[in-house]
Parts: structure tokens; C-alpha cells; sequence
């Protein structure tokens, strides 16, 4: 049984007289007939009693009152279902960071969508660096981002959530520690513990930069998989980490300590990023609650 089949069907049963059934669905008489003759073929029983004076339910017919009615309304909710998605008040966002150090960003974020947005479900990817989350908002595998980077393509719409100081990680008792601030050429010696990263990356990038300014190639000695394993590296004398204040500000690292570099580094530009022209239409209103929740930055 179809929609058009149960409405005719609920007519029918409702009003116990063709007739009116087949004003009320506007609509002639004898095509009603015909239709309804064509449902108790389909279904294979009889499912009204008819005879001159009346028209009475079997108690087939009976029975199906109730599933009847549920298909209609079922029919109704979808295409109200369908409309909230287009207007992006139902629907799925999936969200990609890198680590701790923007968990207080993603989590204000996912607050609002929460209390503001409820029918939006949010999915969040950790683990997301610049190059590798990068890449999955241009594939259309990931919906927004939120991280760090030096350059960004033309396919990519932004908006900048914050700046963030360029910091050297150090064991606390390593021979700089005493020192306010540390310059490029302190560092030609150390060994480096780095997060994966691909060219085009703003640590790789900084920290070849930094090697530059310092007269010396890095001496990677250690990939650590996140920030909180890098800085457990450092803490036990594996080597130096270059890192954002915003790991220094929200991953815990007993046993190490941040220098500021001297002379100061372009800040790090934190981003909230989408590709331009994604289809999903619930991306217009989370750029739209971003724009309550995180303050305009200028650029």
C-alpha cells in the first residue's frame, strides 16, 4: 500500500459513504472505486462490506486503520525531515581537530551546536594534523577543521579563531632552562623530537626556519604521534620540541619547560577551515554559530 492508496483507504473508512469520500479527496466516484477494489486485490482481502444502504468495515479494514494512518504520518514527517535538512537545522557535521591544544576551542564549539543546533549531529575526528586533515576537507571526508597553517589553498574558506607564540620545549634541567628566552643559534646541537608532519606543515616549515636562522639542519631524532607523547620525550631528555603556546597552555608536561625564541616569530594563525562550495547544508549555520562563539579576529 502506497500513501495515495492509504489516504483513499482512511477516506473511505472515516466517512463509511464513497461519495462523500470521493469530495473529500476531490475526486470522482468511480476512480475511488476502482482504487480501492485494486487495494483489497493487492492485499488479498475484503476490506469494506457494501450493498445499497451502506458501507461498513470488515474487520480486516478495521485492522488496517491504524497502520494506514502511520504511513501518512510517516509520509508527512519525511518531507518535513527533508525540509529541516535543507535549511540545516538536521543533519551531520563532521568535525576534525589536531589535539588537546584546541580541545577548549572544539568543546565551545560543540557546546553551542548542542544548544543552539540540537538536530545537527556532530562527529569528531582527533588526530587531525594540518597536512592530513587538510587533505580530508578537500576530499569532502571531513567538514571543518580547526588548526594551523602557514599557507592555504584556494579551495579553502577560513576564519581565524587566534594567534598563538612559537615556543621551544626543553627538559627543565637541560642548559638553556635558565635562560628568558632562547636564540635560533642556542639550538645547533639539540636533537628534535617533531609531530608528523608533511611539507607545507607549520611546525616543519617554523622549524626549518628556525634552522636557517640558526646555521644549522634539525637533527630530527624522534616522530612523536601527538603533543602529549612529544613532550613526555622531551621531559625525559630524548631531545627539544618546537611547539605552539597553546600546547603549553592546555597539555599537561611535568618535567618540561617553554622558552620563549629570541627574536620573537611570526605568530601561528589558529583557523577554523571548510572547503569552498561543500554542499552540506548544515555547514552555513556552524559557520554562522562560530561567528557567536569565537570572537572576530582581525586578520
Amino acid at each position: 500500500m502506497d500513501v495515495h492508496q492509504a489516504q483513499a483507504f482512511l477516506a473511505v473508512a472515516e466517512e463509511l459513504h464513497f461519495g462523500r469520500a470521493a469530495e473529500r479527496l476531490h475526486m470522482a466516484q468511480p476512480p475511488l472505486s476502482r482504487l480501492i477494489r485494486q487495494i483489497e486485490a493487492d492485499l488479498e482481502v475484503q476490506l469494506f462490506e457494501r450493498n445499497t444502504r451502506q458501507v461498513t468495515l470488515t474487520p480486516q479494514g478495521a485492522a488496517l486503520i491504524e497502520p494506514a494512518q502511520e504511513l501518512v504520518l510517516l509520509s508527512r514527517r519525511i518531507k518535513e525531515i527533508v525540509q529541516q535538512a535543507d535549511a540545516g537545522e538536521t543533519g551531520r557535521l563532521r568535525l576534525g581537530f589536531a589535539g588537546a591544544s584546541v580541545n577548549r576551542l572544539v568543546s565551545a564549539l560543540a557546546r553551542s551546536i548542542q544548544r543552539e543546533r540540537p538536530g545537527i549531529t556532530l562527529e569528531l575526528f582527533s588526530s587531525q594534523f594540518s597536512h592530513t586533515g587538510l587533505q580530508r576537507v578537500l576530499d569532502g571526508s571531513l567538514d571543518m577543521l580547526i588548526g594551523r597553517w602557514d599557507f592555504l589553498p584556494a579551495q579553502v574558506e577560513s576564519r581565524l579563531l587566534g594567534h598563538e607564540e612559537l615556543l621551544v620545549a626543553l627538559p627543565e634541567h637541560h642548559r638553556l632552562a635558565g635562560q628568558s628566552a632562547v636564540a635560533p643559534g642556542d639550538l645547533v646541537d639539540e636533537s628534535w623530537i617533531v609531530l608528523p608532519g608533511a611539507s607545507g606543515a607549520t611546525l616543519p616549515n617554523r622549524l626549518n626556519v628556525l634552522g636557517v636562522n640558526g646555521g644549522f639542519v634539525p637533527r630530527v631524532t624522534q616522530i612523536a604521534p601527538d603533543s602529549s607523547t612529544q613532550l613526555m620525550l622531551v621531559a625525559v631528555g630524548q631531545g627539544v620540541a618546537l611547539n605552539f603556546s597553546g600546547v603549553r597552555d592546555n597539555v599537561p608536561a611535568p618535567g618540561v619547560i617553554f622558552k620563549p625564541l629570541r627574536p620573537s616569530q611570526p605568530t601561528a594563525e589558529v583557523r577554523l577551515i571548510w572547503r569552498r562550495g561543500d554542499p552540506n547544508p548544515v555547514l552555513p549555520a556552524v559557520i554562522a554559530l562560530s561567528h557567536k562563539v569565537f570572537p572576530t579576529v582581525p586578520e
